[in-house]
């Protein structure tokens, strides 16, 4: 589904509305389509993309490219593009898991902190009882790195036959594992969306719905958690800030 109509930083995204990316994610994972995972960049995305070429690599060949953060849709506006509005990968998650429960997928989810992922299963299975979560699985730190940690991770998907697999290993982790065994799993959508285990199984709070509305998740996370954060959000969005910048500069030029 590759359509990339707005570029910020260098970073192309897909001008796609939530609602339609749910309706293309559960499309291509009900017809058993060919093996394709989807990315949900934010800020600090835009920032590592600069300077990581594997990362830009595994951009091009995501089935869709969706912009998470509020930031994000500001940038456009002021650049002249537009964004129809945030995907967010935690609302993605939940309105996926929910249509899942509908349309008789298999989902799996992959990561988050130990016992993050059974939370997560234990609240969508309470809310909608007929969803299939065919498995959960919290691999070891640094298991893409052990042959023989990775190969258990990929039978346990494998034999669990998901449409639908969950990745909650953190940026950029969870994006180079997607491209580098997409093809081998055979799962028609995989989706990294970061922390969202720990928010929807009520282990790490979620910003209150006024901040996520007004583009402030992240001041809401740097206060919550500022030692590990705060280079992430302080300096990275100050580098997104000059990156957008330059940016509108050099079309203002070009008028």
């Amino acid at each position: 589904m590759q359509q990339r109509n707005v570029t910020i930083a260098g970073v192309s995204l897909d001008a796609v509305a939530f609602d339609d990316v749910v309706e293309a994610i559960v499309a291509h994972a009900a017809q058993g389509g060919a093996p394709a995972y989807v990315v949900t960049p934010n800020a600090h995305h835009v920032v590592l993309l600069q300077r990581d070429a594997l990362l830009r690599e595994t951009y091009e060949h995501a089935f869709l490219v969706v912009a998470d953060g509020v930031p994000l849709l500001w940038a456009a506006t002021l650049l002249g593009m537009h964004l129809p509005g945030r995907v967010n990968g935690t609302d993605l998650f939940e309105a996926l898991c929910a249509r899942a429960a509908g349309e008789g997928l298999r989902v799996f989810l992959l990561g988050g902190r130990e016992g993050a992922a059974a939370a997560a299963a234990a609240h969508l299975t309470a809310r909608h009882p007929s969803l299939n979560i065919c498995g959960t699985h919290c691999p070891p730190m640094n298991f893409e790195h052990d042959e023989t940690q990775s190969g258990q991770v990929l039978a346990a998907i494998k034999n669990a036959r998901p449409d639908l697999v969950f990745v909650g290993l953190g940026a950029p982790k969870q994006e180079y594992w997607m491209y580098r065994n997409c093809e081998h799993l055979g799962v028609p959508v995989s989706l990294g969306i970061g922390v969202s285990f720990e928010f929807v199984g009520g282990i790490v709070p979620r910003a209150p719905r006024w901040m996520q509305r007004a583009g402030l998740e992240w001041l809401y996370r740097l206060v919550s958690e500022p030692s590990r954060l705060w280079k992430r959000y302080l300096v990275g969005n100050a580098l997104f800030c000059a990156l957008v910048a330059r940016q509108w500069i050099a079309r203002v030029r070009r008028r």
